[in-house]
């Protein structure tokens, strides 16, 4: 059954310098994560306490330490995330961009949204607003996403070899993918959909670690599965380490993974973590530490101690989260309280961070979705940039942002994107 994906019927006002702001972050933020996943002290140390409680980053972190330990026949590296930011409304009424967390593997509406802003320009003229649908900025992240494989694929050199997405048993979300795919055919590179249960049954690596699938070769492994544990059993714990294995270009590999846990987020926030990562780069850091919202360790300890029992307090002040990528696993207010009373006294409270609960100024608005009622919503939006980085060894061959992403949802939903039914895709108005 096909539907249409959801949209607002008005694009959102979005504060400009804003909007500018998160692009000019965004080749820092690529900087970072890059360092990040080539930093493995810095994996080790961080993902310490994290990987005793949470079983699912333990068994990424055993992938990761297998393939080190083994030598890395990856030579190419290709990184494609989404930094997400909400605008914190300050108690003067001005807003501030407040980055909510960075994605580093499946960051997905490339596609979709690279159509969005035609859909308003349209609903604009049909409302007799031409000069303000003039005013909506181009965005086409599927090209700058697909520009960012085909580099990857180029590096690798081999003609014959193919891309493969790695995709979900059951996809509900495959136009998206397609857009960025069809920007693949487009520049002549062979593209296979591809599931962990076919690596597993029909995938190979050569005496030089090549990948093969169904007999041909793959340059590149596009991830748009494999961030939940849902998605893992045991044959497919095996397809991924066999992946992780081989030569090709995997997007993204464990490391960089890894780099995208909560955990690491909270840790960065830390005084002096940004200088160690990216040494010699005060400029850039002071534009990602300027997005940070306050965010808290749950380690075991007096200074875990001391913030639990705040949260407990006080739980509408802050957001609890778990080390998950996809939507939907944040607790707020009261069931944030619950869970933290449970669990404040045992080690499993160091496999969540704890964050400021970000305040934005709501706005009116009509979401369109399939079999639902049209009706007027007070509605929140939260901005996304996409980022894609490629480095050879050790050079940087590219570093750029690849467009935006707006996606808006009603305010009596604490959390969720698209994907999670929740939120639906918006096109930002400047103002």
């Amino acid at each position: 059954v096909v539907n249409y994906a959801p949209f607002t019927l008005l694009p959102s006002a979005v504060p400009r310098a804003l909007f500018e702001q998160a692009y000019a972050v965004q080749q820092d933020f690529n900087l970072l994560v890059d360092a990040i996943s080539q930093n493995k002290g810095f994996l080790e140390q961080t993902l310490a306490s994290t990987i005793k409680v949470d079983d699912f980053t333990a068994r990424l972190f055993r992938i990761y330490m297998q393939v080190l330990e083994e030598g890395l026949a990856q030579t190419v590296f290709l990184g494609i995330n989404r930094s997400d930011y909400m605008f914190d409304c300050g108690l003067d009424g001005t807003a501030a961009l407040r980055q909510i967390e960075i994605n580093t593997i499946a960051a997905s509406f490339g596609g979709l949204t690279s159509r969005t802003a035609d859909v308003h320009g349209l609903v604009l003229k049909v409302l007799g607003k031409t000069k303000e649908a003039s005013h909506l900025l181009p965005n086409n992240p599927a090209e700058g996403l697909a520009l960012g494989i085909a580099k990857a694929w180029e590096l690798y050199g081999s003609q014959r070899a193919m891309v493969m997405f790695l995709v979900e048993e059951v996809q509900r979300n495959i136009f998206d993918q397609r857009c960025v795919e069809n920007e693949l055919w487009n520049r002549n590179i062979r593209v296979i959909r591809r599931r962990f249960r076919d690596v597993f049954e029909r995938g190979s690596l050569d005496a030089s670690r090549r990948l093969y699938m169904d007999g041909q070769e793959v340059a590149v492994v596009y991830y748009r599965e494999g961030y939940v544990p849902q998605n893992y059993n045991q044959q497919n714990w095996e397809a991924r380490l066999l992946l992780e294995r081989s030569r090709a270009v995997k997007c993204p590999d464990i490391a960089t993974q890894l780099a995208g846990t909560k955990k690491v987020q909270q840790e960065l926030s830390r005084p002096g973590t940004l200088e160690k990562l990216l040494p010699g780069r005060p400029e850039a850091i002071a534009r990602i530490r300027a997005t940070f919202a306050g965010l808290y360790s749950l380690d075991e300890g007096e200074e875990g101690d001391r913030i639990a029992a705040t949260a407990i307090a006080d739980p509408d002040r802050f957001v609890l989260k778990p080390q998950r990528e996809g939507g939907g696993n944040n607790l707020y207010g009261e069931e944030l309280r619950q869970v933290l009373e449970k669990i404040k006294d045992s080690p499993e409270r160091t496999s969540y961070i704890l964050m400021d609960k970000i305040k934005p100024q709501p706005a009116l608005n009509y979401l369109l979705r399939a079999h639902s009622p049209l009706q007027v919503s007070e509605c929140i939006s939260e901005l996304g940039i996409f980022g894609v980085y490629v480095r050879q060894g050790q050079e940087l061959v590219l570093n750029q942002a690849a467009g935006h992403l707006l996606r808006t949802k009603a305010i009596e939903h604490a959390d969720g994107g698209v994907a999670a039914g929740v939120a639906v895709l918006d096109t930002p108005f400047l103002v």
